[in-house]
């Protein structure tokens, strides 16, 4: 477990897995990369064809409307 940021443990993370619109092979890379860049953001996988969505968060560090907003300036649209 990391002592700075508690990955590898649960501690009080949250797992989101949802669908999204509006991605295409470029965009995921950039959503997913700008998500990892938020504080507490512990892991993201994109699967850009169906729009299937998995984060792993510390809502703690980051709220779920930052999150939403990453999506959104990349033209994707969460289906939470």
């Amino acid at each position: 477990m990391c002592a700075e940021c508690g990955c590898g443990a649960t501690n009080g993370n949250t797992r989101l897995q949802f669908h999204a619109a509006g991605y295409t092979e470029d965009n995921a890379k950039t959503v997913e990369k700008n998500l990892l860049g938020l504080p507490g953001v512990l892991y993201v996988h994109i699967h850009a064809h169906d729009g299937e969505t998995t984060i792993d968060y510390n809502p703690t560090k980051t709220k779920l409307s930052e999150l939403i907003g990453v999506m959104a300036a990349s033209g994707v649209t969460a289906d939470l």
